[in-house]
Formats: structure tokens, sequence, C-alpha cells
């Protein structure tokens, strides 16, 4: 992420720390800028334009490499726990979408059947719950890095999928309302009860209410078929100085010491056919890097970035990251099966699907390469003039 200077930071401006919102912003001098692309890939060096206009700013925090175990790799001195999934209170979920469908021995939605080829059943549902385990324990306990301040009154959660993001969010916010929005019906029947969830596809004409606190989406990025239009309805139905974060999962992988061979390695050729599967259903994987330039041209501002290294597998020296890479290398061996409808569509029957995964699979356990992957956290404000950003409109 080059051309931008490093900002004077002091403890406000570390994304680390909860702070209050910041004050109203000035007018924004710098022009919009172009439409993102959203085909192809995308080099990392243009992961967020050079201007740097009124009330903005950017923040890198990742370590320049992650240290590697010189030891054999020991999986079994984790105990590993989820974060606390204890709920103060509960109430039964309001839903009457409960139908889905099979496929290739999966369970998909039904709602908008065919809109997102990943399963939504128990074995996926136990994937994205290890992903949110794997993210607190990246942010250190923390389930979101805007400054939301205090006591937040809204709050929506964009693919809620299991839904215990919303869930951690209610109880931590009991006074705040709490919206869960998903395709599948697959959130508990249990819940606090300022927490609710519906079945909606956001990529529709935004029927959600207006004046939101805070909107949240977790690997949102890469398969919304037009995030501008995304971005664009959530910055109209949010309050002035309202705040919209995005965690999103890049799973290219990299490496830092040689370890890996990027022009042989069986890593690298199954990220590479996850993106041309994906795009047949008008995904782009590689959207995570890039979602300041959809922020900003909605008119977002105070638009951050944290960008932090997930290793993949227990190779490192660090406990933490070892933990991290745990949680890591187990969704990257359950997202084969998950895919096999990706891959189908590639043409890929299905003895070349499972002689392919047993290569991945091999790859994956092999502790001698340090893969990583980044994981960024894009967050950013709606200004208090909200005559201002025009491309995103103001409230309704």
């Amino acid at each position: 992420m080059s051309g931008l200077s490093e900002p004077q930071r002091g403890p406000s401006d570390d994304p680390s720390h909860l702070e209050p919102p910041l004050p109203p912003q000035t007018k924004r001098s710098s022009p919009k800028p172009p439409q993102p692309s959203t085909t192809g890939p995308i080099p990392e060096d243009e992961a967020f334009s050079q201007e740097t206009g009124d009330g903005r700013r950017q923040t890198e925090q990742f370590p320049d490499s992650i240290e590697a175990e010189e030891g054999p790799e020991e999986e079994d001195e984790f105990l590993a726990e989820g974060w606390d999934g204890s709920s103060k209170a509960s109430t039964s979920v309001t839903s009457s979408i409960y139908a889905h469908t099979y496929e290739n021995g999966r369970r998909y939605h039904s709602y908008r059947y065919g809109r997102y080829p990943i399963p939504n059943d128990d074995q996926e549902q136990n994937r994205e719950d290890m992903k949110h385990a794997m993210m607190m324990e990246l942010t250190d306990g923390k389930p979101y890095l805007s400054p939301i301040g205090p006591n937040p009154q809204k709050i929506i959660d964009i693919g809620t999928g299991t839904g215990i993001w919303a869930i951690e969010m209610g109880d931590l916010f009991p006074g705040a309302e709490i919206l869960g929005l998903d395709l599948s019906p697959i959130q508990p029947q249990w819940v606090p009860p300022n927490v609710r969830f519906m079945i909606d596809d956001v990529e529709d004409e935004w029927a959600n209410g207006s004046d939101w606190d805070f909107v949240h989406l977790r690997g949102m990025a890469l398969v919304l078929r037009d995030l501008q239009k995304a971005v664009d309805q959530i910055y109209q139905h949010l309050k002035p100085g309202g705040w919209i974060e995005f965690q999103e999962s890049h799973g290219e992988p990299r490496c830092d010491d040689g370890t890996m061979d990027p022009e042989t390695d069986v890593m690298k050729k199954f990220w590479a056919l996850c993106v041309e599967a994906m795009a047949k259903f008008g995904m782009n994987l590689n959207m995570p890097a890039v979602v300041g330039n959809f922020l900003e041209r909605a008119g977002f501002v105070n638009i951050t970035c944290v960008k932090k290294k997930t290793p993949v597998g227990t190779w490192p020296k660090d406990k933490t990251m070892r933990l991290i890479g745990l949680y890591v290398k187990e969704a990257a061996l359950q997202s084969l099966s998950a895919l096999g409808k990706a891959f189908a569509n590639l043409g890929m029957d299905a003895v070349e699907r499972e002689v392919f995964s047993a290569k991945v699979r091999e790859a994956v356990m092999d502790g001698k390469v340090h893969r990583y992957y980044y994981f960024y956290f894009w967050f950013a404000q709606k200004p208090y003039d909200n005559k201002e950003g025009d491309g995103g409109g103001g409230d309704s």
C-alpha cells in the first residue's frame, strides 16, 4: 500500500483502542476517485489511492515478518476454545424462511439459490465459527476496530452467517438494537432479546431502515457482485458520524522466507482456481485489498486500513500466532469440500476434484512451508455534514 505518508499518531489514532467518535469533518477538497475495477487481479500497491483529502487517515499495522518455530509443530498444545459464547438473555429468532436444497451431499440455502455457491450446513457453520474465533485471537478479543463509542443504538451485521458476531454485540451493548442479515436461515433459535435476524439480500434495494450507528460486514467484499452499490446504500442509511467496517481475509498465499516457491506451490494453484471459479458467480476474491476505494467513492471519511498477517499452519514461534495458524489451516482444509460446487463449474469432475484436493491437503499440512494470508480491517465514517459525498447521497 504505497504512496501514503504515515500520519503522526497519538493514542487517539491507534485503532486497537476504542475511542469516541471523531469531531465533525470539514469539507473534503479532493475529487471523487474513479470507479474501482471489479474484475481481475488487483496489485497490492493499488490497495488504496494516493490522494489524501481532509478527514482521512490510514494505518498499517502488521508484523514485518512472522518468526518460525525451529522445532516440530505441536498442535495438541492448544485447547481450541472459542470466545465466550454464553449469552445473558435469550428470545426466539423471528424468521419464516427455513427452506434448503442439497447438491453433491452438501446443503445450500434455497433463498436466491445459485447466488452464493458455498454450503450452509453444519460443517460450513462450524468453519465460519472457527474463522470468528481466529479473528478474535487476531484482534485480542475485539469484535470490531471502529471507534464507535460506548453507546451505539443501532447496529447491523450484513452477512451475519451463524449470527455469532451479532450475538456477541448484543451482549456487549444490551441497550442497542442489533440486526443480522443473511441469505441463509441458519442462526440459532435463542439469542439476546435485543438481537433479531432477517433473511435478506443486501444487493437488493435497501429495506432495513435508517439511522444506523454501525454497519459491520465480514467476508462480504469478495462475494458482493456490486460492492459499490452496497457501500452506497449503507452510506445513505448510516447516521451522520456513523461507522462502517469490513473484515476481510485475502486468501492468496504469501511467504517471506523463501520456503514457498510461488511458481510451483500447490496452494498458489489452488488460489488461482478459486479466483477463476468464483468469478463465474460474479465474485472477485481480490476485493479485500481495495475496499478503501469504494468507501472513498461513496463519500466516507477517516478511512482506515489495518492489515495483519495470518499464518497457514502452526509453524510460527509465537503461541498466539500458532493458534491463529491452526484455525486458518483447519478452515482451509474444510473449504475443500465446500468449494466442490464452484470447482465443478470449472468442468472438473469428481475424480479430478478429489485428486487435486488431496494435493492441497498435503500442502496445507506441510509445516516446512511458511505461508500466510493477509487479513484486512477497513473502517470509515460518514461525515457529520451529510451533504458531503454525493456518490452515497444523504440520509433518507
